[in-house]
């Protein structure tokens, strides 16, 4: 009788943590590289310079992460 009990308690903690356990792979990161000619990192507004508007570069800066 107690063999059986451990036997089905056995199957059950394997059950459980076999389900519980996750068998997703973690997704790529998204990765953009800018590349442009005649433009330093200076010249972005998301690093101080008021003399050209980048909205959509500095938006991409606030949800990112800036390299320089």
């Amino acid at each position: 009788m107690i063999t059986k009990f451990n036997r089905l308690l056995g199957t059950f903690l394997l059950a459980v943590v076999t389900l519980s356990c996750s068998a997703q792979k973690p997704g790529k990161p998204n990765i953009i590289i800018i590349m442009a000619d005649d433009m330093g990192y200076g010249d972005l507004s998301s690093y101080g310079s008021t003399m050209i508007n980048t909205p959509n570069l500095d938006k991409m800066a606030v949800e990112g992460i800036k390299f320089t």
